[in-house]
């Protein structure tokens, strides 16, 4: 298992754990590697963005009414990361939510092909060179029922060659490259959301890159099963 790296940012510092498989984007710039201290996790350390919970609450309503369904009792949570990586391929999203015992509260969806206006630094130096041909940007919520949610995007980025996504996924997958911009919580009544990278997922897929990244947006979702979110959603069809 890759050690988690611990890096300053402006809320302060926060764990990044190398990518393998799962998790955050991996970092190369020069910075200490350190082993993981206690059973703290990159929110609790100020990486990862929440709202109140009021705030979410109110957004969120149905989050609250406890009629979430488990479609995988008692089974672990690479289980449940296994089962729910087919149901993505299927497109069974609400399936996919279920395998973790969450339901979807809400989603919005943009289709565009300005891929330079909705993409930062490095990953926006290498879409002025490769052109791309489609962006499709998706937001979910879900939650348990229970007041516990979270915030997951998919971004879909076309291209007119394998190689040309092979080479942004490479860009992409590099902490502090860029990258693609997630949709704003915003559009989901979620104010002040902010993706850190540190639960990231991204694969090519024929001509396309794909990426997913997820945040606790309300009450406690664990680290664990916002990497595993963010494995399974990457494999969403194109939405």
């Amino acid at each position: 298992m890759a050690k988690p790296i611990i890096r300053e940012g402006p809320n302060g510092p926060h764990i990044i754990t190398p990518k393998k498989g799962g998790g955050a984007k991996v970092f190369v710039a020069g910075v200490a590697v350190v082993a993981a201290a206690g059973g703290g996790t990159a929110a609790g350390l100020g990486g990862a963005a929440s709202v109140e919970s009021g705030a979410a609450a109110e957004a969120l309503p149905g989050n609250l009414a406890g009629d979430v369904a488990d479609s995988l009792p008692g089974r672990s949570l690479e289980t449940r990361k296994a089962e729910g990586k087919k149901s993505a391929k299927r497109g069974r999203k609400d399936e996919t939510f279920s395998r973790f015992k969450l339901k979807q509260l809400k989603q919005a969806a943009k289709h565009e092909i300005d891929c330079l206006l909705n993409s930062t630094d490095r990953v926006r130096d290498y879409l002025a060179e490769h052109r791309c041909t489609s962006l499709d940007r998706n937001l979910f919520a879900v939650g348990d029922g229970h007041g516990n949610a979270a915030v997951i995007s998919v971004a879909r980025v076309g291209f007119p060659k394998k190689s040309d996504a092979e080479g942004c996924e490479k860009v992409e997958e590099v902490q502090g490259s860029g990258d693609i911009k997630p949709l704003g919580a915003a559009l989901l009544g979620l104010d002040g959301v902010k993706f850190s990278g540190h639960h990231f997922q991204s694969r090519v897929d024929g001509r396309a890159m794909v990426v997913a990244e997820t945040e606790t947006v309300a009450g406690q979702v664990d680290s664990g099963t916002l990497d595993a979110l963010a494995d399974v959603s990457v494999w969403f069809p194109k939405l």
